[in-house]
Parts: C-alpha cells; structure tokens; sequence
C-alpha cells in the first residue's frame, strides 16, 4: 500500500510536470489526480506499535480495532484511535473504613489490569482509566467493610484469610469494570492495620486474646494429664484412693501444671507410731 501511494504520488507529479513543460490539459489533470490520490492512500498508512492497538471509527461508527503490530493501512477518511492494551496498575492509597465489626481500619490496594475490549474501553465511559481507579476503590470500601478485621474463629477475616479475601476482592472489581471492556490481572492488599486511635486498644485486645487462648489449651492438657495418672494408679492399683485423697491430688497436679510459676515441692513424711 505504501508502494502504491509513492507510485502514484511520483507518477502523477512526474505527468504534472511533463504536461507544464508542453501544455497538455488532460494529462495535467491525470496527474493533479494521481497525486491527490496518493496523498488520500497515504492518508490511510499507520503504524501499530507492540502494545497498542488502533481503533477505527468512521462517520460517528465504530468499525474494528487493529491489534497486529506494523504497518497498516485502514480507511484513509476513518478516526484512529490510539488505545494502550499494555498490563498496567491501579494503586489504592490508604483508606480509613469501618470493619464489619465498626472497628476503624486502615486499608490499601494494588490491583493490576489490562483493557481487553478496546471498544468498550473508549465508548462506554468517559475515561477507562479513571473509571477503573474509582471502581476500585469502592470495591476495596466494600470488601472491607464486609468482614472483620479478626475472626475471633467465626467465619472469614481481612487478616487472617487474606487470600480467601483478595480472591473475593478481584471478583467484586471485574464485575465493576466489566463495562469499561477491563480484565483484572489480579488484585492485593498492601496494607492492613487498625486506625492510630484504636490501635493500642486492640493490641492489648490481641494479647489478652492470645494468653486466655494460651491458658485454655494449658488447662486442656493438665485436665487430660491428670485423668492419665488417675487412670493409671487405679490400673497398676499402686495405691488405694479414696475420694478426699483423690480430690486432694487432683487439685495438687492442677497447680502444679496450669502454674505459670515454677512450684517447690514438699514432701510429706510418715508420722512415726509410738
């Protein structure tokens, strides 16, 4: 194509010429003609770049879109449009929400997309890429306030299923941006954490969470330890126990085993009979 309009650029200028040289009217509106007419196939050329595609518009109507890279030629009287179908990021900054337990939170986001639909992209929103930032942010509010930030073991949690969540979070974006002919690559929280208000409050929260889960396994296992010793002095019948020695010794290997203190042992001797 590009052969053929330097043809008939050089062609028509070269019969131009020769018709101002011995004045001729037919050739020298064949040649005026001819190179018009290169100019007008010219016109039409345009190069495609790794990473873009074109996308023609005619008379107001949306005709294709041109993805192969190179050289290429299209109606010379269409609109093309550039549109960049590179794999790019959106980056949410830190926002402040309410988990679902009204908790304030700080969260942040990072969702990686691509345009799929160029089509779509450039005429069903106004601007892809600001629609896509404000979609995203409204899915990352929505997903946050959807859970709690702990699970208190019920259910799902922003901390503690993050993949579980991130998952849900890029279903919930794909289906916002879906107008706008966008594919979401994949999407990640960034940040996590309680507000600065609250943040001591809950720390102290966490670890009084983690010494009570702490001492009820401590409890679980002495509890378990003591019914092994009873069981075992009543099997091998190495000694007789009656209630009130059993419920004395039961209570000695509780203290001994849930103390979070090392116990100093006494040892009883035998009374001597006169």
């Amino acid at each position: 194509m590009l052969l053929l309009a330097l043809l008939l650029i050089g062609g028509g200028g070269l019969m131009a010429y020769r018709a101002s040289e011995k004045p001729a009217q037919p050739n020298m509106a064949i040649g005026i003609g001819l190179v018009i007419v290169g100019f007008i196939v010219a016109r039409g050329l345009m190069t495609v770049s790794p990473g873009e595609a074109k996308v023609i518009q005619f008379l107001g109507r949306y005709t294709g879109t041109v993805r192969h890279q190179g050289l290429r030629w299209a109606n010379p009287f269409a609109t093309k449009r550039t549109v960049s179908i590179r794999i790019r990021s959106t980056e949410i900054p830190v926002l402040k929400v309410n988990d679902a337990d009204g908790n304030p939170i700080e969260v942040a986001a990072v969702v990686i997309w691509q345009v799929a639909d160029t089509a779509r992209a450039l005429f069903e929103v106004d601007n892809f890429i600001a629609f896509v930032a404000a979609q995203t942010e409204t899915a990352v509010r929505h997903i946050a306030g959807s859970y709690p930030y702990d699970s208190h073991g019920k259910g799902l949690a922003l901390r503690d299923n993050a993949d579980e969540i991130t998952r849900r979070m890029s279903e919930e974006i794909a289906q916002r941006v879906q107008a706008a002919g966008v594919y979401i690559v994949e999407s990640r929280l960034t940040h996590l954490a309680f507000a600065p208000e609250i943040a001591q409050s809950m720390l102290q929260r966490q670890q009084a969470n983690a010494v009570v889960a702490a001492r009820y396994r401590i409890v679980e296992g002495a509890v378990g330890m003591v019914q092994l010793a009873l069981a075992k002095l009543t099997e091998q019948r190495i000694v007789d126990l009656d209630p009130q020695t059993k419920a004395a010794m039961v209570s000695n290997l509780l203290v001994v085993l849930c103390g979070d203190r090392g116990t100093q042992p006494v040892i009883q001797a035998g009374t001597a009979t006169p």
